[in-house]
């Protein structure tokens, strides 16, 4: 029976939040990243205009005047806060807000799809911005009773999320002109990367497997955030080449058959069953080309999994990993760079 999960919020909720970077053994993999800087070149003077009203995806008007005091609802949300020239401002932060570090420090409000109202409300947020994950429905109705602003994002399932949301956090924190520059910017990254893996000659099977200590295994396929990345980096999926939907549970059988060349794996899972090893145990792993090359990429799982101002970074080092013509190949220039 297959998982029919679309975002790694989803596999959050099955799978419990994820490992916090801090604390883990560090790990030297080939072809392993955590996470890279943001994509703002040059630092900007942000002058919020308030107060501001719009409408969130939900069909809500929300009125925003006081943005002092800000509580993100995941950690996509707090990076965007964040490179909007806002971090200052971020009160509290989910489990999943583990960059830039300096968010780690801050205190927990639990995870997206279990937050607790009294966490938040303990940070006397002047607003509240998450995405159409969050949950429960209770805890979100009684901050909006305590009268906190509250503005839900809309998330599409594709390379538009990270500008989309850009945009909708920055008009409800009143800085929509900071947003626009911002998002252009990310959009120059994700287009210099679809530029360079339009390059590609060879056309590899990648997997993507989400390992997680306990015996958590599950095959990525249609539909899921890392098919989009597969797709768009010039890979076959080999989740949704093999015909599975979401995530699935792995097989020996399914694995051995979909003979994925690279299999891409969320950098915390990879650490938690123990490197590299760990995840060649997975069975019918070691015996994929990518098992037996030992072509295992692990990346942060915050830039991997949720479409945050990174994506066009993370899709440009997926394209070189898995393109070795395009290794050292520079991708097409970017506006100001």
């Amino acid at each position: 029976m297959p998982y029919r999960v679309s975002r790694r919020s989803t596999i959050k909720l099955l799978l419990g939040a994820p490992l916090a970077a801090a604390g883990l053994p560090a790990l030297v993999a080939a072809q392993s990243a955590r996470a890279t800087p943001g994509p703002f070149a040059t630092p900007v003077a942000v002058t919020p205009h308030l107060p501001v009203t719009v409408t969130d995806v939900n069909g809500k008007k929300v009125t925003v005047t006081d943005i002092s005091r800000i509580v993100p609802l995941s950690g996509d949300i707090a990076e965007i806060i964040w490179d909007l020239g806002l971090g200052s401002h971020i009160v509290a932060v989910d489990v999943s807000a583990t960059y830039p570090p300096q968010l780690q420090k801050l205190p927990s409000i639990g995870f997206e799809m279990q937050l607790s109202a009294e966490a938040i409300l303990k940070a006397k947020p002047t607003v509240v911005i998450g995405r159409p994950e969050a949950s429960p429905a209770s805890a979100l109705d009684q901050v909006r009773s305590a009268g906190v602003p509250l503005v839900i994002v809309a998330e599409p399932q594709s390379l538009a999320a990270p500008t989309d949301k850009i945009r909708e956090v920055a008009a409800a924190l009143g800085v929509p002109a900071v947003g626009d520059t911002l998002a252009q910017e990310v959009q120059a990254q994700i287009n210099a990367a679809l530029a360079l893996a339009a390059k590609a000659t060879s056309k590899p099977v990648v997997m993507f497997l989400y390992v997680r200590s306990g015996g958590i295994q599950l095959i990525g396929g249609k539909g899921s955030v890392a098919d989009i990345g597969i797709a768009a980096a010039g890979g076959i999926d080999a989740g949704t080449k093999a015909g599975i939907t979401g995530f699935q549970p792995v097989t020996a059988e399914a694995m051995i058959a979909a003979a994925p060349d690279y299999i891409i794996v969320p950098l915390s899972g990879m650490e938690s069953v123990g490197g590299i090893a760990g995840v060649l145990k997975v069975p019918g792993v070691a015996e994929t080309p990518a098992g037996k090359a030992r072509r295992i990429l692990a990346y942060d799982d915050l830039e991997l999994l949720d479409l945050t101002p990174r994506t066009g970074q993370m899709l440009l080092t997926i394209v070189r990993a898995i393109h070795p013509e395009l290794a050292e190949a520079s991708p097409v220039a970017s506006p100001g760079a």
